[in-house]
C-alpha cells in the first residue's frame, strides 16, 4: 500500500472521475485526459491501492466494494481541497463562474427556475444553473451518486451527513378541464368542494416518477374508509394537468401550481373533500458544501425566491 510520500495525489482525482463515470472515455472527457492515460492511471490506482477497484461489465466498468467504500470520503476531501485553494472570502456573484446542478420536479421548473433565472441574469450573469429530474426512489442519494449539488423535496428522515432548509409548505386544490360535465350537472362551482362519492367515481391522474397509484391523497381518503380510481400516473405534474385539461379527469395538485398553470392551461379549480396534510418542501445538500460561499449564496438565493410561495390553504 502506498503512503502520502510516494502517492501521486493526482491520481485522486482520476479515481473520483471513474467512479463518477464508470467508463474510462467519459472520466477522459471530464478530465481533459486521453482514454489510455486514464487506463493507465487506474494501473497505478491498484497497485498503489492493493485493490482492483474497477472490473469490466458490459460497456462500462463496476466499481468494487472497496472502490465503493472510497467515494463519499474522496469526495469530500476534493471538495475541501477545492474550497481551500480557491478561498473562502473571495466569491463575489458577479464574477462566478459557478455550475450547480439542482434536483427537483417540474414543479421547480414553473414555479422557480424563471425568476431565477431573472436574478442570476443581474446578480450572477456567469453562474449557470441546471434542473434535473428527480431520481425515483433515491431522493437523497441524488446529492451522492448524480453529482448533484442541492435537492428540493418534500420533507423525510435525513442522514447525517445532509444537511436541510424548509422553503416553503404546500397544500393540496383538485384540478378538472373547465366546464367539466359531471361537476357542471352536479352544481359545483369552481372553488367549491368535491362530494366524496363523486371524487371517488371520477378517474384521477396521479403525480408519481416511481409510477406508484398511491400518494398523499390515498391516504386522506382511507382514513375516510374510501378510495379513488387513480387511472393514470404522470413523472412530471405538466404531464398530469395537461390530462386532466385534455379529458374528464381530475387530478390533485399543489395549490401554488394548480392556481398558476390553471388559466393558461383551461383548468378550473376545487377543494377535495378530504383533508390532505400539508408538505413540508425542503431544500437539502451535502454538508461538505456547508462552507461554500458560492453555495451559501445560491442557497440564499432559492430560498428567498420560493418563500412567498409558503401556502397551506
Amino acid at each position: 500500500m502506498a503512503n502520502l510520500s510516494s502517492f501521486d495525489l493526482n491520481l485522486l482525482r482520476v479515481l473520483d472521475a471513474l467512479l463518477r463515470e464508470t467508463s474510462t472515455v467519459r472520466a477522459g472527457e471530464r478530465l481533459g485526459l486521453s482514454q489510455p492515460a486514464v487506463s493507465a492511471a487506474l494501473g497505478r490506482l491498484r497497485a498503489a491501492l492493493g485493490d482492483e477497484l474497477f472490473f469490466r461489465r458490459g460497456q462500462g466498468l463496476e466499481p468494487t466494494a472497496y472502490a465503493l467504500s472510497l467515494e463519499a470520503p474522496l469526495r469530500e476531501v476534493l471538495d475541501l481541497t477545492e474550497t481551500l485553494l480557491r478561498g473562502a472570502d473571495r466569491f463575489d456573484p458577479l464574477t462566478s463562474t459557478d455550475r450547480f446542478k439542482i434536483s427537483g420536479s417540474d414543479f421547480f421548473a414553473e414555479m422557480l427556475m424563471p425568476s431565477l433565472a431573472d436574478r442570476l441574469t443581474r446578480a450572477a450573469p456567469g453562474m449557470k444553473v441546471h434542473l434535473v429530474d428527480l431520481v425515483p426512489d433515491s431522493y437523497v442519494d441524488t446529492l451522492e451518486r448524480y453529482d448533484v449539488d442541492m435537492a428540493l423535496l418534500p420533507a423525510m428522515d435525513l442522514p447525517d451527513w445532509v444537511q436541510s432548509r424548509p422553503v416553503f409548505r404546500s397544500s393540496f386544490v383538485v384540478v378538472a378541464r373547465r366546464d367539466h360535465p359531471r361537476l357542471a350537472r352536479a352544481g359545483i362551482a369552481p372553488g367549491g368542494v368535491i362530494p366524496v362519492d363523486l371524487f371517488c367515481d371520477l378517474g384521477h391522474v396521479l403525480f408519481s416518477p416511481e409510477g406508484k397509484l398511491q400518494a398523499m391523497g390515498d391516504a386522506a381518503l382511507a382514513r375516510l374508509g374510501r378510495e379513488r380510481q387513480v387511472v393514470m400516473t404522470m413523472p412530471v405534474f405538466s404531464g398530469v394537468y395537461r390530462a386532466v385539461a385534455g379529458s374528464d379527469l381530475i387530478a390533485l395538485l399543489p395549490v401554488q401550481l394548480a392556481r398558476h398553470v390553471a388559466p393558461a392551461a383551461g383548468l378550473d379549480v376545487y377543494a377535495a373533500p378530504m383533508s390532505v396534510p400539508v408538505a413540508q418542501i425542503v431544500m437539502v445538500w451535502h454538508r461538505r458544501f456547508a462552507a461554500s460561499a458560492a453555495h451559501g449564496w445560491l442557497r440564499d438565493q432559492i430560498a428567498d425566491l420560493l418563500a412567498p410561495l409558503d401556502c397551506t390553504a
